[in-house]
């Protein structure tokens, strides 16, 4: 808001008022109210209630142009103080604006970033679960190749010990059927001689 220029307005005010004046007094000088017109004390009546209103707009204007002043000038600078604290405002607004953009971006950066990871660790962690199911299958399959490998050969020892002993009963058989008196003698003769033999 411009300043108000007082000064300018009280002698356009003025003028205003002389003019008035003057052109008011001429009328009623040239007696044209005689001629069935306005009379000249209306004329005159007209001139002072203009010069009154004209002396007491100049003591107004006088006396209150200073607070009328101040106050125009506070309330401009209170806009002024409104307009650069909403320049402030929309100044701070776009910096966060901005400033969330960039997060924003970053996001999608960190989410692409969080996920891929989370993929690297899943394919490690699948491989880790793969490799200690082979190794445990291995480990399963070793401990019962040995428990077979035990298996035979304890049955492997029990059927050799069957075999042995049906040969020994066998040969027994064979022998009670076979076996002489004069046999019985020639085997006690033979255990005899090994027996001295050895003393």
């Amino acid at each position: 808001m411009k300043n108000i220029n007082w000064s300018k307005l009280t002698s356009v005010l003025l003028a205003a008022v002389v003019v008035t004046g003057f052109a008011t007094l001429a009328f009623a000088s040239s007696g044209a109210g005689a001629q069935g017109g306005i009379p000249r004390e209306k004329w005159m009546d007209l001139l002072w209630r203009t010069l009154n209103f004209a002396g007491l707009a100049v003591i107004l204007i006088m006396a209150l142009k200073k607070p009328i002043a101040n106050g125009l000038g506070s309330r401009r600078q209170a806009i002024a103080e409104q307009f650069e604290n909403l320049e402030d405002q929309k100044a701070e607004a776009e910096r966060k604006y901005k400033e969330y953009e960039a997060k924003l971006s970053k996001i999608d950066q960190e989410v692409e970033s969080i996920i891929s990871s989370a993929v690297k660790q899943g394919e490690a962690e699948k491989e880790r679960i793969i490799a200690d199911a082979n190794r445990a299958a291995g480990d399963i399959q070793r401990q019962a190749e040995m428990a077979i490998q035990h298996e035979v050969a304890e049955a492997k020892l029990l059927l050799r010990s069957e075999i042995a002993e049906q040969a020994i009963l066998m040969a027994e058989e064979l022998i009670k059927q076979n076996l002489q008196a004069a046999d019985q003698n020639k085997l006690v003769e033979d255990y005899l001689d090994k027996v001295g033999a050895i003393q």
